[in-house]
């Protein structure tokens, strides 16, 4: 695995890593503000706080995390596939790649927050929406590459590991397991990807300037 990041992944660690660090400055402040709040009624007397959407937190959730731990572990999994996605895509539309994941994940979450989940006014926070699209990238763009699992040992095809966290995050989001995990956006991520990259190749009636060869 290379050290040397290219340009955006290497900014994406930074700002991710420096969001947190000011986070730990302003903690209230910046949950009130830039964490992602469900869709429901003015709770705040005209004033942005707690149970109070803003349209701006459907991209700033992503650069939240929720404590040190959350933190590692999406920036270990950029660390590890952001930087071979990007000098796949290259830099612009790794970019887009990386914020279209983020947004549909962040719309999921907001769906999901409205429709089933009776009101409750819980903030989202963290990148691991645009994360499970790098995911989805490297399993629809290596999929015969191995991986492997800290916690299970055994070599995997991309595709495979893929799949199977997929269906994982599925089965948790339906079951209601694993309580403050947001499920959705997870797989909110994997769509928003996978739509994009299916337009790249070229399988809808729209088609794109530059085609995905792979």
């Amino acid at each position: 695995m290379p050290f040397d990041l290219p340009p955006i992944t290497r900014a994406l660690l930074i700002a991710n890593i420096a969001v947190f660090l000011l986070q730990q400055l302003a903690s209230e402040f910046m949950v009130v503000y830039f964490a992602l709040w469900p869709l429901g009624p003015d709770l705040s007397d005209g004033m942005v706080g707690p149970g109070l959407f803003q349209i701006w937190q459907v991209v700033t959730y992503a650069f939240m995390h929720g404590n040190a731990m959350h933190l590692l572990f999406n920036m270990l999994a950029l660390f590890m596939f952001g930087g071979q996605i990007e000098r796949l895509f290259g830099e612009k539309q790794f970019l887009l790649y990386y914020f279209v994941c983020l947004l549909t994940a962040g719309l999921c979450q907001l769906a999901f927050m409205y429709f089933f989940e009776n009101g409750q006014m819980f903030p989202t926070v963290g990148a691991s929406g645009a994360i499970f699209g790098l995911l989805l990238a490297f399993g629809m763009m290596y999929p015969h590459e191995k991986i492997m699992l800290m916690l299970i040992p055994i070599p995997m095809p991309a595709w495979l590991f893929v799949t199977g966290y997929a269906a994982v995050e599925l089965f948790f989001g339906i079951t209601g397991t694993q309580a403050g995990v947001a499920h959705f956006a997870h797989l909110g991520g994997m769509l928003g990807g996978y739509l994009l990259i299916e337009y790249w190749r070229g399988k809808f009636p729209i088609k794109p300037r530059r085609r995905l060869m792979r």
